[in-house]
């Protein structure tokens, strides 16, 4: 068995990289990993979907670390809270899945965080566990005596819950289950410590009370935050909608969607979804800072999203693939193409071909000089520029057109 590390930098590291908050608190959770006792950590990943995202991997970023100081680590599916579904951050009542849609999720989720982690460590091996093995076990007996542990107050102090109500939309009496059975998962593994996104709070702190009462034992809760465009409040990655990087992109996929990302969220990816120094976080924070182009920090971004899932030989070939994808001046190979008279009015031309909106819309974006003649790179602050050959032109950060000036 792997000797326990009680370095204190490593310790350090593991518990405020991509952390959010640690339930008792951080101090209580560090005095133990100082201690030199072994932890169970664990994690877990409802079956809902075919596809894990970079949102998911934060949690498994953190567990590998603490993985690495020698801790027992548990990757638990649940397959039969998928069933049940989660109500976490949903306006409305997730679908059930069937026994058969769940294998085929999990199936999924067992190929691709082999992309993570190394199943093959004799020393400390990684468990995966399945939370049917005891959640289908149980009788109804058992279940009144999990929820009677909660109070229905409790259970509609739940942000999501309380929101459904209010909307007067459904809430199901079966929705109330889950967070019993994510509970009830910390009791039958006995663990140390929780890992989950903020939004799985309430789940966790249940666990972590049922764990209290059945076992008299404290439970460590860590959440981190969810990938979000800090200017906007979206959310980047969700299973639920398909959107975001997942690790069933090809590296050519996932190069082109890392640079396309939000420069907003720059900082924060290479935090919580890469591997690269905190030291060099605070390096590439302050070169934003100083101005350097946000396009050329996003690259190195792309870059090494690639290495992580697809290796090194992989990265010059996405790289390639997304600038031919592009111009060298910078333009989509599919952007529209309109064509104009030398004295016609470039605002009216747009407007009829759906570029921009109104001559408004035009005013703001020369005012606020978001209009780049990519091909000479000087910022067009005419409202009425006279183009005597074809010339390509930005539109604010992602809007492109290609001008062709008839003879």
């Amino acid at each position: 068995m792997k000797p326990v590390i009680t370095d204190s930098q490593l310790i350090e590291e593991a518990l405020t990289r991509s952390v959010d908050t640690i339930y008792p608190s951080r101090e209580l959770l560090s005095q133990a990993l100082s201690s030199g006792e072994r932890l169970t950590f664990y994690c877990g990943w409802d079956a809902t979907g075919t596809a894990v995202h970079l949102g998911h991997v934060m949690n498994y970023s953190i567990i590998k670390r603490f993985h690495a100081l020698g801790h027992r680590i548990i990757l638990l599916v649940g397959d039969f809270t998928a069933m049940i579904g989660d109500p976490s951050d949903k306006s409305s009542a997730r679908i059930r899945l069937t026994k058969e849609q769940v294998n085929i999720n999990t199936f999924q989720f067992k190929e691709q965080i082999s992309k993570i982690f190394n199943f093959e460590d004799k020393e400390n091996p990684i468990e995966i566990r399945f939370n049917s093995e005891w959640l289908s076990k149980l009788t109804f007996d058992d279940v009144i005596e999990l929820a009677s542990n909660f109070t229905v107050q409790h259970m509609i102090e739940r942000d999501t819950f309380k929101k459904r109500l209010k909307e007067e939309k459904p809430l199901y009496v079966h929705e109330f289950m889950y967070p019993l059975m994510q509970g009830y998962d910390s009791v039958a593994m006995n663990v140390d410590v929780e890992i989950g996104g903020t939004d799985q709070l309430f789940n966790m702190l249940a666990g972590r009370t049922l764990l209290r009462k059945s076992n008299n034992k404290e439970k460590f809760v860590i959440t981190h935050p969810m990938l979000e465009d800090p200017e906007t409040g979206k959310i980047l990655m969700s299973k639920s909608e398909g959107t975001g990087i997942f690790l069933t992109d090809s590296a050519e996929e996932m190069y082109r969607k890392a640079m396309l990302l939000p420069d907003s969220v720059i900082v924060q990816m290479f935090i919580h979804s890469t591997e690269i120094s905190r030291g060099e976080c605070v390096s590439i924070e302050k070169r934003l800072e100083e101005g350097e182009n946000p396009r050329d920090i996003k690259m190195e971004l792309a870059r090494e999203i690639v290495r992580m899932y697809h290796g090194t030989e992989k990265v010059n070939q996405a790289e390639l693939s997304f600038q031919n994808a592009f111009q060298k001046d910078g333009m989509p190979s599919d952007a529209p193409v309109v064509s104009m008279d030398k004295s016609q009015d470039l605002a009216e031309l747009f407007i009829q071909n759906g570029i921009i909106s109104s001559k408004s819309e035009w005013r703001r974006l020369v005012d606020g000089n978001a209009v780049t003649n990519l091909d000479t790179q000087e910022i067009v602050s005419d409202y009425s520029p006279i183009f005597e050959t074809d010339v390509n032109l930005r539109l604010g950060k992602k809007k492109f057109v290609k001008i062709t000036v008839k003879n």
